[in-house]
């Protein structure tokens, strides 16, 4: 008999076995290797995974659930010149056939991408994933219906339907909170309570990442300066700068230029404080602006970022460089603004309060210029760069509320019992929040917006039947009180407050980007096998059989008969009366 190995202390020692586990009715489909604590999804033929699909209308994130990232992220539409463009926009068309076609063309560029997150994105069986689709709470039905029928085409055994805004709480570990997406087409608050999502307390603003691509697009057509290449290499030498610069053309504002210098050179500036502005260069007043003729030319900030982005040559490398001599190139930015009196003065305001620095850009000129000596230099202003976001926060008008007052409208809307339970646990999400210095300064400006009105400076005419004029209207009185309470869960620079609730919560979030929170949250609810409203691919094929039977088609235009059971629509649930 073989004697047994001893410790130095007498203890027999550890002798490692492999587990014993029982074969009977397991195949290794249904069963993890008992030798390595791995998942199922590390396996070749694991399925038991799901896959998590972020559509966007700009940009798509997938990947599979249990993961911290997504495997791909991608643009679904790129032009065959470059560039990209919207899966879908707000606005569809009012005539029948124009509308008929805009959702073929959805249709194709759905099918498109869907078949490239299986394909090429994930390299997986669509027939045995099921799928998490993230949705936004204002996502339209027609789109989420041709999404479903397109996965129910590839074989998907089901898809659950579930909304951002909740998954993007989970990803940080609330299930109270109120969200804020800030996305392309649009920024959605909606707050949620106890993993409920209260919907009917929703509040949208177009103030979003579409909005200030074209409003940046507009102020570097008016105040940039562009410096086509020379024609040729001892013109370079002799012909002074100042004599080569000129206005910015249409074919140099590419897609890929705006959305980079978007990206990589614009960042938010602190507030511009009233006192800072002297009176002669002030900003007009709505009144003001609503006196002016319209033949002036004149505009608003808000209506010069309307303005629609245009056809462009495809965009080369670019390389920035810091301007030492800005002086240089002054006197084309002040020609570039003498039709425009309302920019002139955000030009004078904005300048007076930014300390940015004046950037060169390398682009590709136009095709008239390109004669082979190099690429041209695109001047952007500092001033551009700091405070071009400005029109995400200014104030506007009931269509197009600001991002602060986005947030303070939901707290209006929700029982006072929960006002301070949601401001202190504000969570802000979307591409568009990825923005250096966004969260800090949309926390500034909600205590800007819930500051007192100045005080009137009319004064009363002494006389009989003379009364003093109504004081100013004071929407947000009533939430005046919370203001030591609010608080941003991601933001990365909490200032410092008296409360102990906003102390709790501001700054505590897991470091996740602002564009990862839904997907990140999409990933949790499939590795903890929950999720929104399911739809099985067998139901799916009752009610396309059922709509069959009564004559009606199972394309497009059956969608809507068929969305009304089968798909979750929270804008066709009957709500209460109030009492």
């Amino acid at each position: 008999m073989s004697s047994v190995p001893t410790t130095p202390r007498g203890k027999t020692s550890f002798n490692p076995t492999t587990p014993a586990t029982t074969r009977v009715g397991a195949t290794h489909l249904t069963q993890a290797s008992p030798h390595y604590a791995t998942t199922r999804r590390h396996s070749l033929y694991g399925v038991e995974d799901r896959v998590v699909i972020d559509p966007g209308s700009r940009i798509w994130k997938v990947g599979f659930s249990g993961e911290g990232k997504p495997r791909d992220v991608f643009h679904p539409t790129v032009k065959a010149g470059g560039g990209t463009e919207s899966l879908w926009k707000l606005e569809r068309a009012s005539d029948a056939l124009a509308r008929a076609e805009e959702d073929k063309m959805l249709e194709i560029r759905l099918q498109t991408a869907i078949r490239s997150v299986f394909h090429d994105s994930l390299l997986t069986d669509p027939k045995a994933r099921k799928v998490i689709l993230i949705e936004s709470p204002l996502l339209p039905l027609y789109i989420k219906d041709t999404m479903a029928r397109i996965l129910f085409e590839n074989q998907v055994p089901s898809v659950s339907f579930a909304p951002s805004h909740l998954l993007s709480l989970m990803s940080v570990g609330r299930i109270t909170g109120l969200v804020i997406d800030c996305g392309h087409l649009e920024s959605v608050a909606l707050p949620i309570f106890a993993a409920r999502p209260l919907f009917p307390k929703i509040q949208t603003t177009p103030l979003a990442g579409s909005r200030l691509t074209a409003h940046l697009r507009a102020l570097l057509l008016t105040f940039a300066t562009y410096l086509p290449p020379p024609a040729s290499l001892s013109a370079a030498m002799s012909v002074p700068i100042a004599n080569r610069a000129t206005r910015v053309p249409l074919e140099v504002l590419t897609e890929e230029v705006v959305e980079e210098i978007k990206t990589r050179c614009c960042f938010v500036g602190d507030p511009v404080e009233d006192h800072t502005v002297p009176d002669d260069q002030a900003m007009p007043d709505s009144d003001v602006e609503m006196d002016v003729d319209a033949s002036e030319g004149t505009q608003s900030e808000s209506d010069v970022s309307r303005i629609d982005s245009v056809t462009s040559s495809q965009a080369g490398s670019s390389e920035f460089s810091v301007v030492t001599n800005p002086q240089a190139y002054a006197s084309s930015s002040k020609e570039a603004g003498q039709s425009q009196g309302t920019l002139q003065a955000l030009e004078r305001v904005y300048k007076r309060s930014s300390t940015a620095t004046d950037l060169q850009m390398r682009v590709t000129p136009p095709v008239a210029q390109q004669t082979g000596t190099g690429l041209g230099m695109l001047l952007i202003p500092g001033w551009i760069r700091e405070r071009a976001t400005e029109v995400l926060f200014e104030r506007g008008d009931i269509d197009e509320s600001s991002l602060a007052e986005v947030i303070l409208d939901v707290l209006l809307k929700i029982p006072v019992d929960l006002r301070k339970t949601l401001a202190s646990t504000i969570l802000v999400s979307g591409g568009t929040a990825m923005i250096s210095g966004f969260i800090p300064r949309l926390h500034a400006e909600i205590i800007r917006a819930l500051s007192p009105p100045p005080p009137s400076s009319h004064i009363p005419r002494s006389g009989k039947g003379k009364r003093p004029p109504p004081p100013k209207y004071d929407k947000y009185a009533c939430l005046r009180p919370l203001t030591p309470f609010f608080a941003i869960i991601n933001n990365p620079s909490p200032p410092p407050t008296k409360s102990e609730r906003a102390r709790v919560n501001a700054g505590k979030g897991p470091a996740f980007s602002p564009a990862m929170l839904a997907w990140v949250g999409g990933s949790l609810a499939g590795s903890l096998k929950t999720g929104g409203a399911e739809v099985a691919r067998e139901k799916w094929d009752e009610g396309v059989e059922e709509g069959d039977t009564q004559g009606v088609r199972s394309r497009a235009d059956s969608s809507p008969n068929r969305s009304k059971t089968q798909l979750p629509d929270w804008t066709r649930s009957p709500l209460r009366s109030r009492q």
